[in-house]
């Protein structure tokens, strides 16, 4: 019998599958990809090392569709400003993976360069080695945060008793589905100005 000309099996087809399952809401693990993919969950570890490489094959699925390089020429402010958009973007697509994302220490190599290309925009930017962690996670929590009121609904709040400002502004929104759009553009403007501040300090 001849072999077949496509692999059945391959750390792509297991991270699509993971988050195929994941964006259906169905339990996640071994055993439900391997059934979702039609094969046994042996077969899984050929290629991946249990739950926690597929949660990392994921991620660096993801990185790689979303991905946002510095570009010549470009200030790094201007990079941030487009890498928190595209994350944003992956996170409001994808919000039922971010407890499974968080959960997990990142090791994905693709991942890993991501990050080191982020501290190192803002190390040339001038911040010093002390703060670069600290920015990295502001600017990753920033992106998830944004991610999920993005996934969120267009009236995240509905304030059917008296409010002192709330109902308010609420009553004053013309368009609650563009709440989302300007929230981040807004907010995303306030942390570039502050680290743009930072640096003149």
């Amino acid at each position: 019998m001849p072999r077949p000309r496509v692999a059945v099996l391959s750390p792509e087809r297991i991270a699509d599958a993971g988050l195929e399952l994941v964006n259906s809401g169905e339990p996640f693990g071994v055993n439900a990809i391997a059934r979702r993919l039609g094969v046994r969950p042996s077969s899984l570890y050929n290629h991946v090392d249990g739950r926690d490489g597929i949660i990392e094959l994921m991620r660096g699925r993801l990185v790689a569709r979303y991905a946002v390089h510095p570009e010549a020429g470009e200030r790094w402010d201007g990079f941030l400003l487009r890498l928190m958009r595209a994350h944003r973007r992956m996170y409001a697509d994808h919000p039922l993976l971010v407890p499974l994302l968080v959960g997990k220490t990142i090791t994905h190599p693709a991942v890993i360069d991501a990050y080191d290309e982020l501290a190192t925009a803002l190390a040339e930017a001038g911040f010093p080695d002390g703060e670069i962690l600290t920015l990295v996670t502001l600017i990753d929590a920033f992106a998830i945060g944004f991610g999920l009121d993005l996934a969120s609904p267009a009236d995240v709040w509905r304030a059917d008793g008296p409010t002192r400002t709330l109902g308010r502004v609420l009553a004053d929104e013309s368009d609650r589905g563009a709440r989302a759009e300007g929230a981040f553009e807004l907010a995303a403007h306030v942390l570039l100005d502050s680290l743009r501040a930072r640096l003149g300090a």
